[in-house]
């Protein structure tokens, strides 16, 4: 099961990434999170960034929704294409969302996006 971790590495953390996410990326909105993505960077690396506001709910139900986001990501990160910053943007909505439509949400927004390999 190589390829199915998600280290610290592969996460966005600083303001001036996720600045540069929203300067230059491009938005794909769902009904559950918005998916930016910013394409072609010269490191190979698939890089994703996870934002969850005070909006979604407590720090429980934020933290949850957080997890289970991450999951989705670290099982499609072999499939996204290498040079990706990914970042998903909760919305209210996925507090009462189950993981399997956020799973279904994802492939949806994936694929229009185009970040998954063929």
């Amino acid at each position: 099961m190589t390829g199915l971790h998600f280290p610290k590495s592969a996460r966005l953390a600083r303001a001036s990434e996720f600045l540069r996410m929203r300067r230059e990326g491009q938005s794909f909105h769902g009904k559950f999170f918005v998916l930016s993505v910013l394409r072609n960077l010269p490191a190979a690396e698939v890089r994703v960034g996870l934002i969850t506001s005070r909006r979604v709910g407590g720090a429980v139900v934020r933290n949850r929704v957080r997890r289970r986001l991450r999951e989705i990501v670290r099982v499609a990160r072999p499939q996204i294409q290498a040079g990706t910053w990914l970042t998903l943007i909760a919305r209210q909505a996925a507090a009462e969302a189950s993981f399997q439509i956020l799973s279904a949400e994802w492939q949806q927004l994936a694929q229009r996006s185009s970040i998954l390999n063929a």
